[in-house]
């Protein structure tokens, strides 16, 4: 039999250490000839637009090389895909391409959205009685926004780019001797985990960011400027990080002018300029220096200084997504489940991709303030084992070195 695996949704950098934690289990089992790789995610399964990875990967140094490459090697998509009732014709595509290829085990590396693709598609299979061919679902996302599992692949090295830049933005606001804010905007469309993640910093004895908004939080334009007047009392230099999902009441300000509105195929509004907007009203109602940074897509693809404990356990849930296929298993998403923070000690298990598919977990209600502009300590505890470690990076003539599918 032979093996297919596809990537989707928004690019992390240890989406392709799972690609390679597939690769190298497939290749250390002997009822699985060739691995193939399909080109921009289920469409490349729809399309019979596949690749062979046993020739594209050739030796460990290729192997090591791709787990540390942000981003997917395979290409991305963001195709929702259409209940069988509706259109069964793209199912008969995937199960053509299936069968020419005598692919009988699918590994789909995704996000909540791609969860929907895995349960559609194995409930498809199960009722046409087709129960050779098994569809297994491996998370990934940076905005550690799905369900069940305790984390997921790509949110550790996000989180730890994102403290390592906010750390140096705070050194570089503080050169002057004049009063200032910055406003850093960062991912987390409905759940606030990344912009949390800042509160790290707190572990190596820094006092910033004095003021962290997140999405599950009320947001009032008018206490986000009394709460900015109160730390600039206490602090000559201002840092907020705020989600770039963070809600302003339309009454209050007129967001149109900083976001389109356009949505995806799943219905997710392109979000951006939260930063900006807030940069506009401290400019107005407070008198001085104000800027806002978006730290945009390098929070998702900055390899250059990933956790290593993220990368190893990203490639070791995409071997267990393979060991679970060749099982006979089928619509199951892998997942992490943590055993202790101290020691950090986890283990991986699999579940219903149904408990998945199109849902959100939110950052706990129970680690915010009371006043909405903070998170507790207690999410410390969480945050720091993800970040551990560091990777050693190929490099080459000075810069980091990527692997490219010729």
């Amino acid at each position: 039999m032979n093996i297919a695996v596809a990537q989707s949704g928004g690019p992390t950098c240890a989406i392709n250490a799972s690609l390679v934690g597939v690769f190298r289990q497939a290749l250390k089992t002997p009822e699985i000839d060739t691995v193939f790789g399909s080109i921009n995610g289920i469409e490349g399964i729809i399309n019979d637009d596949l690749i062979i990875l046993n020739a594209a990967i050739t030796s460990n140094e290729d192997m090591e090389l791709l787990r540390q490459t942000p981003s997917t090697i395979l290409g991305s998509c963001r195709y929702k895909l259409p209940d069988s009732a509706v259109d069964e014709e793209v199912y008969k595509k995937i199960i053509s391409t299936f069968d020419k290829h005598r692919i009988k085990k699918f590994i789909y590396i995704g996000g909540n959205d791609s969860m929907d693709t895995v349960v559609k598609l194995s409930k498809y299979l199960e009722k046409l009685g087709r129960e050779d061919i098994c569809v297994i679902g491996v998370p990934k996302t940076i905005d550690n926004d799905l369900c069940v599992t305790d984390h997921t692949p790509g949110f550790g090295s996000a989180a730890k780019y994102v403290a390592a830049s906010v750390q140096e933005i705070i050194r570089d606001s503080r050169v002057y001797s004049i009063e200032s804010v910055t406003i850093i905007e960062i991912m987390g469309r409905h759940a606030g985990w990344l912009t949390a993640s800042t509160c790290m910093l707190r572990a190596n004895g820094e006092i910033a960011p004095h003021l962290i908004y997140l999405p599950e939080g009320k947001f009032s334009v008018k206490q986000f400027v009394e709460d900015v007047r109160c730390q600039q009392a206490k602090h000559q230099a201002v840092i907020v990080a705020v989600s770039e999902g963070v809600t302003i009441d339309p009454e209050e300000v007129d967001l149109s002018e900083f976001q389109s509105g356009a949505t995806d195929a799943f219905g997710h509004t392109y979000l951006s300029g939260i930063g900006k907007c807030l940069e506009k009203i401290i400019a107005k109602e407070i008198s001085c220096k104000v800027r806002s940074i978006e730290l945009n897509v390098m929070q998702r693809c900055s390899s250059h200084i990933c956790s290593k404990t993220d990368i190893d356990e990203a490639e070791e849930i995409g071997a267990k997504g393979v060991v679970a296929a060749m099982k006979g298993h089928s619509g199951k998403m892998m997942y992490y489940k943590r055993l202790s923070s101290q020691p950090y000690v986890i283990t991986i298990e699999e579940i219903d991709a149904s408990e998945v598919a199109n849902k959100e977990k939110m950052f706990p209600e129970k680690w915010i303030n009371d006043a909405g502009n903070n998170v507790s300590d207690e999410a410390l505890k969480y945050f720091l084992p993800l970040i551990q470690g560091e990777v050693d990076i190929f490099m080459r003539n000075g810069m980091p070195l990527h692997f490219m599918l010729k």
